[in-house]
């Protein structure tokens, strides 16, 4: 018997968007994975051969591009920050929608043009992102790395903006911050490991269940 084919699903908001398309696919976790209790990552499916880890959004590149997993679900904003050459990315899910955007202070960004930097201090979990997008218009950035948290850098003086998701903007209200700049739009995409692609025939009549799942969704909506 093969070893089973493995897909890695994020822990998190897009966990809730993600699981009516893996069931449209053909694929149910066994009960445990919808305990809350549960300290489990790995569980079975009904699928005897399918099984699901859950693990942090940013690792479900990880274990794919090192073919711990076959397959994953991921925010296109993990995509680019990596950037695995190992990563096959065949299906936009369109679920996980939100945004990658630069915000700061609303006492600084009514004084303050994007269009006038020459250097900003900025913290984020996408220190290579953000010193791209920066670097194609010209301005240096200086990326303070944080996981998380990212809203108490400029009122604790770590640095005075920050690169990070936003999805209704409540969270960056909330801590007195304003959108002044998008980066990305981001969506969840189904990612393949590709040496699993070419060696096992069970990858690809899964990422077209995926595909005939989110056609599907479409054309419902």
């Amino acid at each position: 018997m093969s070893a089973p084919l493995i897909i890695a699903v994020p822990k998190g908001r897009i966990l809730s968007e993600a699981l009516p398309l893996l069931a449209a696919a053909g694929v149910r976790p066994e009960p445990a994975f919808s305990d809350e209790d549960s300290r489990a990552l790995r569980f079975a499916t009904d699928v005897p051969q399918i099984e699901l880890i859950r693990v942090r959004a940013f690792d479900v590149a990880t274990f794919v591009a090192h073919g711990a997993a076959q397959l994953g679900i991921v925010g296109s904003d993990v995509l680019a920050e990596f950037d695995y050459s190992e990563l096959y990315a065949p299906v936009d899910l369109a679920i996980g929608h939100c945004r990658l955007s630069v915000a700061e202070p609303v006492a600084l960004a009514e004084r303050d043009d994007p269009r006038g930097w020459s250097h900003v201090r900025v913290a984020t979990k996408y220190p290579h992102v953000t010193a791209a997008h920066f670097a194609r218009r010209g301005v240096q950035a200086e990326c303070v790395k944080l996981n998380g948290a990212m809203e108490l850098a400029p009122t604790l003086g770590l640095a005075p903006r920050i690169v990070d998701l936003v999805s209704s903007g409540r969270t960056l209200k909330e801590n007195g911050l304003v959108e002044v700049e998008r980066i990305m739009d981001v969506t969840s995409r189904l990612v393949v490991n590709r040496a699993a692609m070419k060696t096992r025939g069970d990858v690809v009549p899964l990422v077209e269940a995926f595909r005939r799942a989110v056609a599907g969704r479409q054309a419902a909506a």
